[in-house]
């Protein structure tokens, strides 16, 4: 096996998944939040060029097959699981996680119990928008993480100057700090949108394979 270029990408990528949960045990926040939105874009733009190099230069390899699915679910599992946890458990966030969770695990499943006829269940077009979708989603709600992090913290000093000042006898009545009006709530509702459309689209493709793995499924099937 020769080591090339798309396959280290996507190596690199597959050590990212996991990176991007690591920000937040060594970073503060809103750092960490940064620090993870940056290095699952830097991640996700890689999820392109790898195929793209490998098929421009004809470097496909059966390693690069393999490991490219494992980076982008790996990839969009702990990222969800990262962003589920400091959303503060947001039921609308809740469902379409478990909704592409599921669909994740139940298709790594099939193909493998399938083995040699999991050909049947290759990437289709569908798929690929699936992925980008996501990827986008994630990347949105990363940023209004982030966001929402600052506006909170911002409010909080603006408040405890409010206090200060009342208990001085001094006019309270202040302007917002400017940073506190940089709000997530906008970005983080978009996010919302976009998740779910992935969601739709990662139910729609987990569907799409069942149903063509079923005949395959039936006792005394090949």
């Amino acid at each position: 096996m020769r080591w090339n270029l798309p396959n280290s990408l996507t190596l690199l990528r597959l050590l990212a998944a996991p990176g991007v949960a690591v920000m937040f045990l060594y970073f503060a926040r809103p750092w960490a939040d940064w620090f993870a939105l940056v290095l699952f874009l830097v991640a996700a733009i890689t999820d392109y060029f790898d195929g793209y190099l490998a098929r421009l230069w004809r470097q496909e390899s059966r390693i690069g097959a393999m490991m490219d699915p494992i980076a982008d679910k790996a990839m969009v599992v702990i990222a969800l699981l990262v962003i589920t946890g400091y959303s503060g458990m947001d039921p609308w966030l809740i469902l379409p996680a478990t909704i592409i969770l599921f669909r994740e695990v139940f298709v790594s499943g099939l193909r493998e119990y399938l083995g040699n006829t999991s050909r049947l269940l290759a990437v289709t077009k569908l798929a690929k928008w699936k992925t980008t979708a996501q990827m986008i989603a994630i990347s949105t709600l990363f940023a209004a993480l982030g966001l929402e992090y600052v506006r909170e913290q911002a409010l909080a000093r603006n408040n405890a100057l409010i206090s200060e000042m009342t208990d001085a006898g001094i006019d309270a009545d202040i302007n917002m700090l400017s940073l506190a009006n940089v709000s997530g709530e906008v970005v983080w509702a978009i996010g919302l949108l976009l998740i779910w459309v992935a969601a739709l689209l990662t139910a729609i493709t987990g569907w799409d394979y069942l149903r063509k793995a079923l005949p395959h499924l039936k006792d005394g099937s090949e």
